[in-house]
């Protein structure tokens, strides 16, 4: 479902925008140009997370605060039907 907004932007932004978009761009409008580059900082902050979370998961590790997770790993091999002989 498309939603619109309106944004009030500096004259600095509004050229930028303008030399982004157009022929000759990579962008046909400057809707398309802004909505990229909200996806491309959405990707970035949700990578960013993901690195949060290894990083945690490996500070545990190096702190001795995980178990083996073997019975785990069985568990929801089981409930979700995963094989071990599976490719």
């Amino acid at each position: 479902m498309a939603s619109t907004l309106n944004l009030s932007l500096t004259d600095e932004l509004r050229a930028f925008i303008d030399e982004n978009c157009g022929d000759g761009t990579l962008y046909a409008t400057p809707s398309e140009f802004v909505r990229d580059l909200l996806r491309q900082r959405k990707a970035q902050i949700d990578a960013a997370r993901v690195q949060e979370a290894i990083a945690e998961g490996l500070d545990d590790v190096k702190a001795g605060r995980v178990k083996p997770a073997r019975k785990a790993l069985k568990t929801l091999a089981k409930k979700y039907g995963v094989d071990k002989s599976d490719p």
